[in-house]
């Protein structure tokens, strides 16, 4: 995505300090910045002002125009009376300041832009659809998000968060408007309800899917927007509201729309932050003189005082600014407005405040003009936007111009084009104090200020000093810091400390608050009677915001001096010093805790560990260094607390062990330091905390902690193991301690070994039986059988409890007489967790070894609930028995499920119990009642029998009698027995067990019993029925009249002893099945015939029928023969039909119903069994059908005539419908199914019926006999097939006929396909003139399909008679041009006026070289730029070149002209007439599109015109490429220099250089001048040395010198070197250090020119290689060269050592001169010893008196100095005296009690202590700040 930037001039490349401000200023745009580095400018100069309408096809957004009364009244006088008339506002006179005339005025500021402006293509990468970016569709509420709606290809809406822009999010909404929330994801949506003029209003919060509010609007909204995020301003046709989306609010009217906005398209509303005043700003169509020129309406509204001022502005917007003197800041507000009144044009700024408090200071007014260029004549300001953070006004017009003004004084700052398209929406970015806006191709701009330039720009091309400091100060600037010394300067100097206190306080960037100032305002003295300037500058410093680190400590000094604590109290509460740690050692003189909050809020974390130190608050210590992130020496400080505080110590060390990362001292550490005290409860409380995790690594501690209290305090130790806490301690330790210590039960918890535990468990006497219980429960198997065995060998009675606990605890053994009552639930629990780990088995064996029959007893019984182990239970009952447990052994066989039955049963039998109730609940239950009846009848126990039966069982009887009689029993006792029981006895049972055993009749008296007793059972009474079969008496009364009988049990019973009988069983219960068998087993077919009819039931007819029913034709036969014929039922017969019909026996049917039909019977007339006989015969005999026809008369002829044709029996279904005058039906048979369409037109003539006629010409259009069709549907009269008619007309081609039937058609109904059809017709007939009448008449043809067409068939004069008809001028031209009539095609055109119909008609006149005639169209084309290639194209493809041409030219003085026909005729003048190409260029450069132009001059090789080119499109790179490479026809010196300084590309300096050096050598020093200030002046050095021309360019480097370049400082010494100046190179050594001093100097050392040596030697000198210069200086005898050198060199030796040269030499004079030069340096003993040894003394003696005099001064300057010292040591020691005697007098005057007064001076201040007598010591003297006086 290209990231674009507008500025006011072009940079390679932005730095990393640029970006990072632009990165910290709009984040959104930070994700984007590291995608591209390609930045395309936009050049801002007066060319680019001139472009043409770019707002594409974008329609007018005006209703209608409307004009401002001037006479409308004005609000009340509160109001600004300013706002009343706009032209009575000043205008200031600006002359030629700053951005006021030039449009490039502002290009380039001193330092660089002003303004950064950003530019995003930011919808179009997103996917948006062009014609979705307008006003309409786009909304931009605040910094955050963009909204888009869309409505193609599916309705949705976009929002873009900006701080991720490129993850829009795209929900498929319908809505006709959308806004987002200015700060949360909440959106609004309106859409109009359909067929009204209301709008749904809806407000939805996405994060959480949920709609917050809505509402039904009464009219219509015609804009909307958030004016804060909980507010939404409405406004319609007439009125504004307010919708607050909290609460169930609904909209609050605020007030009327003013007349001036009647027909206004709203684009603005703002209100100011206090939501007392409201704007409304619409734009409308401009006045009629200049109706072009947009018309701005505003309308300001005082909520207040409910009055609204209507005023001519285009863009407006509040404000607040504080004004000097006044406490509250000013409402403001801004507007812009441009209106054109009697002829002039006036474009202004107005800045007014509202609702001004009378006596208060006020804003006072002001206006400016905006400067429009002449090419944005028709522009006007669309938004402004307001920078509260610079105090600057952002004025944006529709084409892209933005105004930028200061708010205080509405003066000019900048004005530039920043968008080349329409601009429509802008936002506020106040977090960078910018806007943003969106222009119409979809880019996003986000325009901020400059803040390293924007000053130094207004004070340096502005000269705006006042405005450039207010911004400055406002903005927090940087660019006036000598502007503010410079001030500040000047307010001391004279006096004005406070407003220089004030400058300094709002100095930008701090400039001025620093330690001199301070120092400065100290140096003032303080004047009696007035306020210190120091005091003054800090209260002001305080009044304005909060000190810094300096300013604070030097106030608190002198706020703790006065001893006004207070103060710094209020100070640090309201945020107004900055703390340091200084600060709070200046507190903590008066005050630790004030101290402690400076130490905290500065961080000195050692200071603040200190002080919670001393104040014991140790816990706070941790969290603080927490927090802070500081390791104190924590072991240091647990020693402290623990010689105090041994608890807090504890709850220290639990804090630190909390600490993350660990606890900063090792855990054995601090337990050391506990028991060093012997702090056993601390100690072992400090572990359990921090042993709570249970870690591994913990396990030495664990250890520990349990052994000191093993030792100490067992119990606690026996808490702590009872807790289970540790689990990592040394085990086998703890038990022996354990077991020393009497913790039995806790030593066998530990010992692994089975000697230590037997050892320890068999002290049973002093250990909980539940605590081994359960101690058992941990042991192996082996293990605990082991230690039971061991108990009981001990002690077999006392701990037969305890084995029995363990192996299972029942309930049981607490009733016998071990008394197991304590803890017994929870022994059971333990004991059966045991018992699985045991073994039931181990368990019982274990007892029958010792022979405990008692102990398996109970434990069996205990464990017997829970255990489903039928030898268990056995076991259970065989103990209870030999233990004479009686009950138990009834209990248990009654309960249990699981024991073995037969195993049972047996023992019990063999035990012989005296009671047999155990025996009698196992045979009961398990079904051993024979077995139970037989035992007890041997063992002579009839009295257990009859209670069995009676009480226990009386269900089981029957298996009791039936044990009884095979037992042989007598009969009287069982006769009694069954009697006894009677009712209870179930009777079928007992009829089967005495049926098995021919006993029945046994029964016969209990049977009448219960009949005679009303018994209606079953059984009963087949057990009666059966008996009375076998006995014969009267059977078949019985088996009619009896109701109660089993009907299938009975006639089972009957069949093998007479089935006749079984069949009147049967018949009775209706048993199907069981009849059929019998009739079917004894051939006994009438009966069964007879039955199935009777019955009617399909499901028997279906089984009687059945092909697997091998007797189906025996039953046919009866039923046929006899059933049927006797039957009288007509249902009985449909039922037999149904059941023939179902079984699929057609054949059997026919017979049947034949027999039925056609034989003279009941039946014969039945309607349905006549249709059933013909249907019958359809299917299986159709030979008979025409026969039935024939013969029968009443049945259904229509459905038997289709059921005929399905079954293609037609001429029997011809023969139905003929029979039934079915005449359609027949003739369709004739038709569809004979296929003989002669037959059917001859049947259509016998019967003569439209309906058949209609049918026949169907099938005639079906056959393709179209003309016998026609006639066959005009007879039938029939219109409705037209449309089949009319496509078989066409494709047969005989129109006559057609004609002939669509004017019948028509006579009939009005189709728009008949109409156009007939016209068809008649064209391909050619009858024009019919078709001429016919479109005359009313007809509802659709002419312009029907033109087309005939069009499209080449008709075209028929198509020419109905295009002129319709007035389709476009088709009727282009019919014109196929019918050549060139003349007739162009003015149908012109009445077309369509772009395409001018291109089809120019085309077709080119094509025949009508070139006049092309040209009028060619001229009607090339308007719009879409078609403006495609005529140039063909025209060339043409080979049409010069007609082209003139067409373009021709073109050029059209009103419409655009870029585009400009920019062609340049292409084609580059083509094929280039001696017209350069002025061409130069008269319309601003209206060509000059990349394509260039384009084609680059083709065509036009390099002279292709370089104009490029420097009008600021492409000056490429120009002077151009220019280089195409020298001979591109070059031109001039042009050339003020290219190459444009260029971006630095490189391009360079290719310069060589081209001038190549080609024009002698100007090469004017083109580097041109370009010193950009090129690298050593790599320009280089590339001439390369070439050998240094000397060539030695002016332009003399000219760069002065830049210190080594390589140029060296290239100029080589040619003065080698010129011989020395003087010049003397100078440039001199002036310019940057070169190889040391080579040069050994380079020219040795020349034969003194000169040049002594330069040499200079170097040296210059080098520090005194030694050097001082040789070379004597080798060629210039002393005073070697007398300086030395000097300057200040090296002592190197001095003497000269003068002992000179002494050498017997140079007396040189040797005096060097004691003067080097006086400093030699030493006055070597000096006069040279001398005296030399007899040189005369020439050092001016040297000794100079020495001699020098010293006597600095002893005189010493004994002042001593003098003064003492006397001041004097005066000293008098004052400390005097003072000492006045405190003793005060002392001895006072009460001890009272405090000595304050010192002389003090001020009333805490007075210093007094000195301390008798100890020597001096008093302390006061502090050296001055008294103080009150603020």
């Amino acid at each position: 995505m290209p990231l674009n930037r507008v500025g006011y001039f072009r940079r390679k490349s932005w730095s990393r300090m640029e970006e990072e401000a632009v990165l910290s200023r709009g984040k959104q745009y930070g994700s984007l910045l590291s995608k591209s580095r390609s930045a395309s400018t936009y050049n801002p100069t007066a060319s680019h002002f001139s472009s043409s309408n770019q707002e594409g096809t974008s329609t007018n957004p005006f209703f209608s125009s409307s004009s401002r009364s001037t006479n409308e009244p004005s609000l009340a006088p509160s109001l600004p009376p300013s706002l009343s008339r706009v032209s009575d506002l000043e205008t200031p006179d600006l002359g030629h300041h700053g951005c006021c005339q030039c449009p490039n005025h502002h290009e380039r500021g001193p330092n660089g832009n002003i303004l950064n402006i950003l530019s995003l293509d930011l919808l179009p990468s997103l996917g948006i659809n062009p014609q979705f970016i307008n006003f309409t569709h786009v909304t931009m509420e605040s910094e955050k998000y963009i909204c888009i709606r869309e409505t193609a290809p599916q309705n949705s809406v976009v929002i873009v968060d900006m701080n991720m822009p490129m993850q829009p999010l795209r929900r498929p909404i319908t809505a006709d408007s959308a806004l987002m929330n200015p700060n949360s994801r909440i959106l609004a949506l309106k859409a109009q309800l359909p067929g009204t003029t209301q709008d749904h209003l809806q407000i939805f919060n996405i994060e959480l899917k949920a709609k917050v509010k809505s509402h039904q609007m009464p009219e219509q909204v015609v804009f909307w927007k958030w004016i804060s995020p909980k507010m939404l301003a409405l406004v319609t046709q007439t009125s504004v509201y307010h919708w607050s989306i909290e609460g169930d609010s609904e909209p609050v009217k605020m007030f009327d729309r003013t007349a001036n906005l009647q027909g206004n398209q709203i684009i603005n509303y703002r209100c100011d932050p206090s939501e007392k005043w409201l704007v409304l700003i619409g734009i409308a169509q401009g006045p009629p003189e200049r109706p072009q020129l947009v018309k701005g309406n505003m309308q300001l509204f005082s909520v207040d005082q409910q009055r609204s001022q209507a005023l001519e502005a285009h863009a407006a917007s509040f404000a607040t600014f504080k004004v000097t003197g006044n406490e509250s800041p000013s409402i403001l507000i801004s507007f812009a407005s441009r209106s054109f009144n009697a002829g002039q044009l006036t474009s202004k700024l107005h800045v007014i405040e509202l609702g001004a408090v009378p006596g208060k200071p006020s804003f006072s007014k002001k206006q400016a003009d905006l400067f429009f260029p002449p090419d944005f004549a028709d522009d006007f300001p669309v938004s402004m936007q307001i920078s509260q953070k610079y105090g600057l006004i952002y004025v944006i017009t529709k084409q892209g111009l933005l105004f930028v003004y200061d708010l205080e004084t509405a003066s000019a700052v900048y004005r530039n084009r920043i968008s080349p398209d329409p601009i429509f929406l802008t936002t506020d970015a106040s977090s960078v104090g910018g806007f943003y806006a969106v222009n119409r191709r979809g880019q996003v701009l986000l325009a901020t200020v400059n803040e390293a330039t924007i000053v130094p720009f207004v004070s340096g091309q502005l000269n705006n000093l006042e405005l450039a400091v207010n911004l400055a100060k406002r903005g927090n600037l940087p660019g006036a810091e000598n502007l503010v010394v410079q001030r500040f300067q000047e307010l001391f100097s004279q006096s004005k400390y406070k407003e220089a206190a004030e400058l300094a306080a709002e100095s930008p960037q701090g400039i001025l608050r620093t330690p001199d100032t301070v120092a400065k305002f100290q140096s003032v003295p303080v004047q009696a009677g007035q306020t210190p300037p120091l005091l003054q500058y800090f209260g002001t410093l305080l009044t304005r915001g909060k000190l810094n680190a300096f300013e604070s400590l030097e106030l608190s000094r002198l706020v703790v001096n006065q001893n006004k604590k207070n103060l710094l109290e209020n100070w640090l509460a309201e945020d107004k010093l900055e703390c340091t740690e200084e600060l709070g050692d200046l507190v903590k003189t008066v005050d630790n805790d004030l101290a402690l909050k400076i130490y905290i809020k500065a961080r000195a974390t050692p200071k603040v560990v200190a002080a919670f130190a001393e104040r014991r608050e140790f816990d706070k210590i941790l969290i603080y260094s927490k927090q802070v992130g500081y390791n104190p020496d924590y072991l240091f400080l647990l020693q402290t607390i623990l010689r105090t505080d041994p608890q807090a110590a504890v709850n220290f060390a639990l804090m630190m062990s909390q600490m993350e990362g660990g606890c900063p001292v090792d855990y054995n550490t601090i337990t050391d330091l506990f028991l060093q005290r012997n702090l056993i409860r601390e100690a072992t409380a400090f572990l359990l905390d921090v042993l709570k995790p249970n870690l591994p690594e913990h396990g030495y501690l664990q250890t520990k902690v349990l052994e000191i209290n093993l030792v100490t305090f067992p119990n606690v130790a026996d808490a702590i193991l009872a807790n289970g806490m540790f689990s990592h301690y040394d085990r086998p330790r703890i038990g022996q301690l354990c077991e020393k210590a009497g913790l039995y039960i806790r030593a066998l918890q530990h010992y692994t070994e089975l000697p230590d535990i037997k050892r320890v468990i068999v002290n049973t006497h002093v250990i909980e039986p539940q605590a081994l219980v359960e101690f058992f429960g941990t042991l192996s198997r082996e293990w605990a059988l082991e230690c039971m065995k061991d108990l009981l060998l001990v002690n077999l009675r006392g701990n037969l409890q305890i084995i029995v606990q363990v192996e299972y605890c029942s309930e049981a053994i607490f009733n016998t007489n071990f008394s197991f009552v304590a803890n017994r639930h929870l022994s059971m629990q333990t004991a059966k967790e045991y018992c699985e780990q045991l073994g039931v088995d181990a368990c019982i064996k274990l007892f029958e070894q010792f022979k405990s029959y008692e102990g398996l007893y109970f434990f069996l019984g205990s464990y017997l609930s829970s255990s489903e182990d039928p030898e268990i239970h056995f076991k259970y009952i065989e103990a209870a028995a030999k233990t004479g447990q009686i009950k138990e052994v009834e209990r248990v066989t009654r309960e249990s499920n699981f024991y073995d039955a037969e195993k049972t049963k047996n023992f019990l039998m063999e035990a012989k119990l005296p009671d047999a109730r155990p025996l009698i609940n196992v045979c009961d239950r398990f079904g051993f009642v024979p077995d139970l009846t037989h035992y007890l009848y041997v063992n002579n126990m009839l009295r257990y029998i009859e209670g069995y039966v009676q009480k226990v069982n009386p269900g089981n009887a029957p298996l009791v009698v039936g044990q009884l009689l095979d037992d042989e029993c007598a009969e009287d006792f069982i006769k009694g027995l069954i009697l006894s029981v009677r009712s209870l006895l179930p009777v079928e049972p007992l009829v089967e067990e005495c049926e098995k055993r021919n006993r029945l009749r046994l029964l016969t008296q209990f049977l009448e019993h219960l009949v005679s007793e009303g018994s209606q059972d079953v059984h009963v009474h087949n057990a009666l029925g059966k008996i009375i079969i076998d006995s014969g008496d009267n059977p078949e009364h019985f088996l009619t009249t009896n109701p109660y009988y089993d009907s299938r049990v009975v006639g089972k019973y009957c069949e093998k002893r007479d089935p006749t009988l079984a069949v009147v069983a049967y018949r009775r219960g209706q048993c199907d099945d069981e009849l059929i068998n019998v009739t079917n087993k004894n051939s006994l077919f009438k009966l069964q015939a007879r039955y199935v009819v009777e019955r009617m039931d399909g499901d028997l007819w279906d089984k009687a029928l059945s092909p697997d029913n091998e007797y189906r034709r025996q039953l046919i036969d009866q039923v046929v023969s006899t059933a049927l014929p006797e039957s009288k039922s007509p249902d009985q017969v449909s039922a037999a039909v149904k059941a023939f019909m179902t079984a699929d026996l057609p054949h059997e049917l026919i017979e049947l119903l034949e027999k039925i039909v056609l034989q003279n019977s009941a039946f014969s007339g039945n309607f349905n069994l006549q249709n059933l006989l013909i249907l019958t015969a359809i299917k299986a005999d159709p030979s008979r059908v025409m026969d039935y026809v024939n013969r029968l008369d009443n049945f259904d002829g229509p459905a038997i005539g289709e059921v005929a044709v399905e079954a293609q029996l037609y001429e029997e279904a011809f023969a139905i419908f003929k029979k039934f005058n079915l005449n359609v039906q027949a003739v369709n048979v004739l038709l569809d199914n004979i296929h003989s369409v002669d037959r059917a037109v001859e049947f259509a003539f016998r019967v003569e019926e439209e309906a058949v006629w209609s049918q026949v010409a169907k099938a005639q259009l079906r056959e393709g006999l179209v003309s016998e069709a026609i006639e066959s549907f005009i007879r039938a009269d029939d219109a409705t097939q037209f449309l089949e008619v009319i496509k078989a007309a066409e494709d047969a081609n005989v129109y006559h006929d057609l004609v002939k039937y669509l004017l019948m058609v028509r006579q009939k109904s009005k189709e728009p396909k008949v109409d156009s059809e007939l016209i068809y017709a008649y064209a391909k007939i050619d009858h024009l003139g019919e078709i001429e009448e016919f479109i005359l008449m009313p007809n509802v043809a659709n002419l312009q399909n029907v033109g087309d067409r005939l069009y499209d068939e080449a008709l075209y004069e028929a198509a020419k008679i109905i295009f002129r008809f319709i007035s389709n001028w476009a088709k009727l031209a282009v019919t014109h041009v196929k019918l050549k009539e060139f003349q007739s095609a162009v003015d149908a055109a012109r009445k077309a006026n369509s772009s395409k119909t001018w291109k089809e008609v120019c085309f077709a006149c080119v094509d025949s070289e009508e070139f006049r005639l092309a040209q009028i169209c060619g001229l009607n084309i090339i308007i719009q730029v879409d078609d403006l290639e495609e005529v140039s194209e063909y025209y060339q493809n043409r080979g049409c070149f010069s007609e082209l041409i003139s067409l373009m030219e021709s073109g050029l003085g059209l009103e419409r002209a655009h870029m585009g026909i400009f920019t062609e005729l340049g292409v084609l003048y580059a083509r094929y007439r280039p001696e017209k190409l350069m002025e061409h260029i130069k008269l319309f450069s601003t209206r060509l599109n000059i990349p394509k132009l260039i384009r084609a001059c680059d083709e065509q090789q036009h390099w002279k015109e292709l370089t104009y080119l490029y420097i009008q499109y600021d492409e000056f790179d490429n120009a002077a490429t151009t220019i280089m490479n195409h020298s001979p026809e591109a070059w031109d010196h001039m042009q050339f220099k003020d290219v190459v300084v444009k260029v971006a590309n630095v490189e391009l300096y360079y290719k310069a250089v060589h081209f001038y050096l190549q080609e024009h050598p002698d100007l090469i020093n004017d083109l580097l001048n041109v370009i010193a200030l950009r090129v690298d002046h050593t790599r320009v050095v280089d590339i001439m040395r390369k070439a050998g021309q240094l000397r060539l360019i030695k002016p332009y480097m003399v000219a760069v010198q002065s830049n210190n370049v080594s390589a140029v400082n060296e290239a100029l010494n080589e040619i003065y070197i080698e010129e011989e100046d020395y003087d010049r190179l003397h100078e440039s050594i001199e002036l310019h250090d940057n070169f190889d001093q040391i080579g040069l100097a050994q380079k020219i050392e040795k020349h034969e020119l003194l000169e040049m040596r002594r330069v040499a030697s200079h170097i040296y000198k210059k080098a520090g290689r005194w030694k050097q210069s001082i040789a070379l200086s004597k080798k060629d005898n210039l002393y005073k060269d070697c007398m300086e050198t030395c000097s300057q060199s200040g090296d002592r030796e190197l001095s003497e050592e000269l003068l002992v040269y000179f002494i050498e030499q017997g140079k007396k004079e040189c040797f005096a001169a060097a004691l003067f030069v080097c006086y400093d340096l030699i030493r006055p003993d070597v000096a006069m010893e040279l001398a005296w040894m030399n007899n040189m003394i005369d020439f050092a003696f001016p040297y000794l008196l100079q020495f001699i005099r020098e010293y006597t001064g600095k002893v005189d300057e010493l004994i002042k100095y001593k003098l003064e010292a003492l006397n001041e040591a004097k005066a000293k020691e008098n004052e400390e005296k005097d003072m000492v005697a006045q405190q003793n007098m005060y002392a001895q005057l006072l009460p001890l009690a009272l405090p000595a007064p304050p010192l002389p001076g003090m001020g009333g201040g805490v007075a210093p202590p007094p000195p301390m007598g008798g100890m020597g010591m001096p008093p302390m003297p006061p502090f050296g700040m001055p008294p103080m006086g009150p603020y």
